[in-house]
């Protein structure tokens, strides 16, 4: 009776380990089948146009991110894990952007993060909605990142047509009332005039000109445009995108003895003031991050304490402090999704939660993934400084 009674315990007993065993090995799995999450590390995969360096603006938002991200790993990382930034330059190539998205991905990256171009944008949130896997922050203002929604993709920075409307705002409040667009001659380019049109509605104002660019522009496209604008006279030009065209175009238009005030988005605003001179001066733009020279927003000033102590405060830029800002959102975004992270519980916290990034606010709901609204005035001074 006894040796029957031990062979029954027995076999409980090797049912409860079994059990047990089994639910430890699940626990592991999903672990284990959340990729780019282990229990010392979370992988992020980051294709940026970089272009070996030429591309100003991407160089400067990788090295913000990076200086935020050493910063947090120095300090312990996020909820005990290290944050890796993997990196792949798409050279400003849509193809390329989506190849590198893909590779990322199948390399193991937990999330997609921080593109800076609107058609490497694009591209890479394409990825993200086909393999279900969150793109947070593309630094670029396409419409088609936001509308119609896009489940995965939760930019940081304010849209374009934020900053059209406080570009047009701020010309209507000093008199003037006409506006011509300049504007890549593109899908996403014809969506953004739409929006400007509407704007001008809005705002009591009117659209007397758009100016659509093909990727290649030939003196005689100048020529044109520059008679469209001596004809219409507009009171006032901005652009969206197209930094380099843009330039040559306020130049030439400069040169003919146009009198229209030009003003610009914020992408290429430093590469303006660089390449033109004093032709920049007076010129206004909208910035989508406060002033990385000023100390009057928390982010700011923790930027500037961040640049300092790297030796960098001679490189303070609009492009470094947005990709700092967009580091410092994701590893909120990180932290408040708790230990227990995957994908579901990134995107259940993104949609749940706002994030103050230090006087930038941030916020994403399950029908609109806005990020945040912030959108500065900035006019170029006599000493080709920022004055906000």
């Amino acid at each position: 009776g006894i040796r029957m009674q031990g062979s029954t315990s027995a076999t409980g007993l090797r049912r409860t380990l079994a059990a047990v065993l089994a639910v430890v090995t699940t626990a592991g799995a999903a672990i284990a089948a959340e990729p780019g999450v282990s229990s010392t590390e979370i992988v992020i995969g980051n294709t940026i146009t970089l272009q070996g360096g030429k591309n100003a603006y991407g160089t400067a938002a990788h090295a913000g991110m990076k200086l935020y991200f050493d910063a947090l790993n120095a300090a312990g990382g996020v909820n005990g894990r290290r944050i890796v930034l993997r990196t792949l330059d798409d050279d400003n190539k849509t193809a390329t952007a989506e190849s590198n998205a893909r590779k990322l991905v199948q390399e193991g990256a937990f999330i997609l993060f921080g593109p800076v171009e609107g058609g490497p944008s694009t591209a890479v949130a394409k990825v993200a909605s086909e393999l279900k896997v969150p793109l947070f922050g593309p630094m670029a203002g396409p419409p088609g990142l936001r509308r119609p929604l896009q489940p995965m993709v939760f930019p940081v920075r304010a849209e374009h047509r934020d900053e059209f409307r406080a570009l047009m705002g701020w010309g209507k409040s000093t008199g003037l009332k006409t506006v011509a667009f300049f504007h890549s001659d593109s899908e996403g380019g014809r969506v953004h005039a739409e929006n400007v049109r509407l704007l001008a509605k809005e705002l009591d104002m009117e659209l007397s000109l758009t100016l659509p660019a093909k990727s290649e522009l030939k003196d005689d496209d100048y020529e044109a445009m520059v008679r469209a604008l001596l004809d219409k006279k507009p009171d006032m030009i901005f652009n969206h995108g197209s930094p380099g065209p843009y330039e040559k175009l306020i130049a030439k238009s400069k040169a003919a003895g146009s009198k229209t005030t030009f003003m610009g988005v914020n992408s290429g605003s430093s590469q303006f003031v660089k390449n033109l001179g004093p032709l920049s001066q007076g010129m206004v733009f909208a910035q989508v991050v406060p002033s990385p020279w000023e100390r009057k927003r928390e982010i700011a000033r923790e930027y500037q304490d961040a640049m300092r102590l790297a030796k960098l405060e001679g490189d303070f830029s609009y492009g470094s402090l947005e990709g700092y800002m967009t580091a410092k959102a994701l590893a909120l975004a990180l932290k408040a999704a708790g230990r227990e992270l995957s994908r579901a519980s990134l995107v259940r916290t993104l949609e749940s939660t706002s994030f103050d990034l230090g006087g930038v606010k941030m916020r994403h709901a399950p029908t609109e993934h806005e990020g945040s609204r912030f959108v500065d005035l900035s006019m170029v001074a006599r000493d080709g400084r920022f004055i906000h």
